[in-house]
């Protein structure tokens, strides 16, 4: 029988929005939507970076062995938000006997910071390296994913902090959508769509002084549509 040998792997597109500073390491910078990656240091296709993940064990569900993948492989315990997405299974697509991939989303709060292995780093989503086999395109696809449920649901939830500024919710946004976003704006629709809760608390005013601002939270941390036929767009 054909393919009797083969394997199913999961593998996860871990998002989370940081700051990434310059090419010589200068902390700073404006906030961009980082992915999760660790470099393969055997072959094949030694040096290049891989989604985290591995082999699907015969007594565990895709779910459980995505969590357990991220806590066992690269010290990634709490995860916000986690959805499966695609199946990858292109007889030859890796090396070797034939294996599948199921590829899952997950989203980790800004404030997060999991102490990770050696070989294990954030890159900008904007800036990939060198990536193994199919990885590449995987990466594209949860971040298309992502970009698509901003607008009609609040998953936002899964990348934000607690309690926030609005200022920081647009840092979010635009992150993740590659795209200016507006604060009025964005206050306005999330706001009609009950997706925001005042906390009743304040931030520190900025270096220039005048009001603090307002602090929200997230109503739900559980994902829901909120407008289904809704778009955020480019400014144009």
């Amino acid at each position: 029988m054909p393919h009797s040998n083969t394997r199913h792997e999961v593998l996860i597109a871990v998002f989370q929005v940081r700051r990434f500073g310059d090419t010589q390491g200068t902390p700073g910078g404006a906030p961009e939507l980082g992915v999760l990656l660790w470099q393969r240091a055997l072959d094949p296709q030694a040096g290049t970076w891989s989604l985290p993940g591995g082999e699907l064990r015969h007594d565990e569900d895709l779910t459980t062995s995505a969590r357990r993948q991220l806590a066992e492989k690269v010290d990634v315990r709490e995860v916000a938000h986690l959805e499966q997405l695609s199946v990858f299974s292109d007889p030859h697509r890796v090396p070797g006997p034939r294996t599948i991939a199921s590829t899952y989303l997950g989203l980790i709060p800004i404030t997060s910071d999991p102490q990770l292995p050696a070989d294990t780093r954030w890159h900008p989503v904007s800036h990939l390296p060198e990536m193994s086999f199919d990885h590449r395109v995987m990466v594209e696809n949860a971040h298309a994913r992502l970009a698509a449920k901003l607008s009609y649901t609040n998953i936002a939830f899964g990348l934000a902090p607690a309690e926030f500024p609005m200022s920081t919710l647009r840092d979010i946004y635009c992150a993740a959508l590659g795209y200016e976003v507006d604060t009025t704006n964005l206050q306005r629709v999330l706001a009609r769509r009950n997706v925001l809760t005042r906390t009743g608390n304040t931030a520190p005013s900025g270096k220039a002084g005048g009001r603090p601002p307002a602090l929200f939270r997230f109503t739900e941390s559980q994902l829901r549509v909120t407008d289904e036929f809704a778009a955020l767009r480019p400014p144009v």
